[in-house]
């Protein structure tokens, strides 16, 4: 495919081209300008570099009134060999000798004959190999060279010379990851569980670190040449214990689900009693869901919220804890507004002589910057993914009382995993020294002031929300007084440009497939800049999107106004190939 574009210069040559090739049988993607309107180029100019930078079109044609502007331009993408070509021997040679996958035309200097000779010859002529394949490798590394300073951050992080490489290698996962990079620019992330990282962090995630096999701890590996290695995950592991407050810390589980395994086959025997949440009040499909490891191994008994208040019911949690004496307790959810009474669960552990874990997962950044109680003080463990509110890598991360240490650190390696991932723990460490930060502790309190924001712009709406509001980053939607269901409201949502997730609601009558809820939280749209006037907008996009379910018209409109409000508050703006 052939994508051509131009400004109000070359507008006349263009139209011309597009007939021209059409007729040929070529297949174009006209970006336009249309008519003769004043545009700046570089506007139009970056649609056809970025498409092929990413390799979307195969080959890309520009024209302004001389070619020059447009020829700069679309020489700053990686990847992009612009020529600007006047006669038909200079098309040749630049396609015989540098490859050139754009062609820039001066409208007001070239003749329409004149035109449709040069861009055949292009199209016609193959590239020559040998000799200039070299040189055009050195031209790669000096694009490499300079993509490499931008990402040590001389120049700021620069999306499109990150991604040479890979666009060079696989333009297809490269496409891909250029379309999410513009999804979280165009959409308003409200999924409860999901951030958006620092470039630090995506640095540090895509490093040489991925190359290193580790297996063991600091200072015990079971392989040489670990002595880097080493001091990222020390620094991960000092950092989390001053972060938390920990006696002892492992960051080498893979995801919080395997944190959760970790401590489970530290205490408890297969067939041993203990407690988690109910997965439709708000807790994990680790804490217990019959299809997952942690209640297929277990006898569970799942404890909820009160039918009356919607929140955690401690009284008859502590009457089942003393008919059932548990051998483990686990506090913690997925998808719970309220704070959570540590102390009290602490106590009920007590009394029947419960171990006590805290699944911190959703709250850790909360808890981090002091915004919701910590349970540190009060269990044996603490587990947690080191993403969601933390804001950092997808990953898990154990912490436990120091009589737990040696137990808990041999069911991670060698019980459930061989080597850690090096370049994630890197990442977490970086994640980590950003949650030290002052800024960090603002930017929790603004996604808690967010989310209450958001909920009672939601209520005022009509909108009931599971025990009447949050008190921590997220909300759920009860959806059971209308007739939508959590399924028809996320992909409606979806066409809007508001991303969500259906959810069950305490009580939950339908199909985890359909459930008759919605998930909402604020950390991305928080990370991005928004605040409580925002919030207050978006409340306005949901309430429209859900009051017009199966209007495109009307859901389309919403899309467009939710790009206008991102522009505003843009996500790895140096990331994007185009707007």
């Amino acid at each position: 495919m052939i994508a051509i574009a131009s400004d109000h210069g070359g507008v006349e040559l263009k139209d011309f081209l597009v007939q021209f090739l059409r007729a040929r049988g070529v297949v174009v993607e006209d970006l336009g300008t249309q008519g003769n309107d004043s545009v700046d180029y570089p506007d139009y100019g970056r649609l056809v570099a970025g498409k092929v930078a990413t390799g979307e079109a195969e080959r890309g044609i520009l024209m302004c009134t001389n070619g020059i502007g447009m020829s700069i331009l679309a020489n700053k993408y990686p990847g992009v060999r612009a020529a600007l070509v006047y006669d038909v021997r200079a098309a040749r040679m630049s396609r015989e000798h540098n490859n050139s996958n754009v062609l820039v035309l001066g409208g007001g200097v070239i003749e329409k004959e004149a035109a449709e000779k040069i861009v055949a010859t292009w199209l016609e002529t193959p590239f020559a190999g040998g000799r200039h394949e070299r040189r055009l490798e050195k031209i790669a590394r000096v694009e490499a060279e300079l993509g490499t300073r931008i990402r040590r951050g001389e120049e700021g992080a620069g999306g499109a010379q990150a991604e040479f490489f890979l666009r060079r290698t696989d333009p297809e996962v490269c496409a891909a990851i250029q379309k999410e990079t513009e999804r979280l620019q165009h959409n308003l992330e409200l999924i409860a569980s999901e951030n958006v990282v620092s470039e630090a962090v995506l640095e540090a995630q895509g490093s040489v670190m991925t190359n290193k096999y580790a297996e063991g701890y600091p200072g015990r590996r079971y392989y040489g040449g670990c002595d880097f290695v080493d001091v990222v995950e020390s620094l991960a592991i000092s950092r989390a214990k001053e972060l938390f407050g920990a006696d002892h810390v492992n960051v080498q589980p893979h995801s919080g689900t395997q944190a959760n395994m970790a401590v489970y086959f530290s205490i408890l025997n297969p067939g041993d009693c203990y407690f988690g949440m109910n997965l439709s009040h708000g807790g994990h499909l680790s804490m217990g869901s019959p299809v997952n490891f942690s209640g297929m191994l277990y006898r569970v008994v799942p404890y909820g919220v009160s039918q009356a208040t919607e929140t955690i019911d401690y009284d008859a949690l502590a009457e089942a804890a003393r008919r059932e004496r548990p051998r483990l307790i686990i506090a913690g959810a997925s998808a719970y507004p309220r704070v959570i009474d540590f102390k009290r669960f602490r106590e009920i552990a007590d009394e029947v002589g419960a171990h006590l874990m805290v699944d911190m997962a959703h709250i850790a950044g909360l808890v981090a910057a002091g915004v919701h109680p910590s349970p540190v003080p009060h269990a044996d463990f603490v587990t947690t993914t080191t993403h969601k509110t933390l804001r950092g890598p997808r990953g898990g991360m154990i912490l436990c009382r120091t009589q737990h240490a040696k137990t808990i650190d041999s069911k991670v390696f060698p019980g459930l995993q061989g080597g850690p991932l090096m370049h994630v723990i890197a990442a977490k460490a970086v994640a980590l020294k950003e949650a030290l930060s002052p800024e960090f502790k603002q930017y929790q309190e603004q996604i808690v002031k967010n989310a209450k924001a958001l909920a009672g712009a939601l209520m005022e709406r009509g909108f009931r929300l599971v025990s009447g509001g949050t008190d921590n980053h997220l909300m759920l939607v009860d959806l059971r007084q209308s007739e939508l269901t959590g399924k028809v409201a996320q992909e409606t949502l979806d066409k809007a440009r508001i991303t969500v997730n259906r959810n069950t609601v305490p009580f939950e009558t339908r199909s985890p497939f359909v459930t008759s809820g919605i998930r909402i939280g604020t950390p991305a749209v928080t990370t991005r800049g928004m605040k409580e006037q925002e919030m207050v907008i978006i409340s306005g996009f949901i309430d429209r999107a859900l009051d017009h379910v199966g209007d495109e018209a009307v859901l389309k409109s919403i899309a467009e106004d939710v790009v206008e409000l991102c522009k505003k508050f843009p996500v790895y703006p140096h990331r994007l190939g185009r707007q």
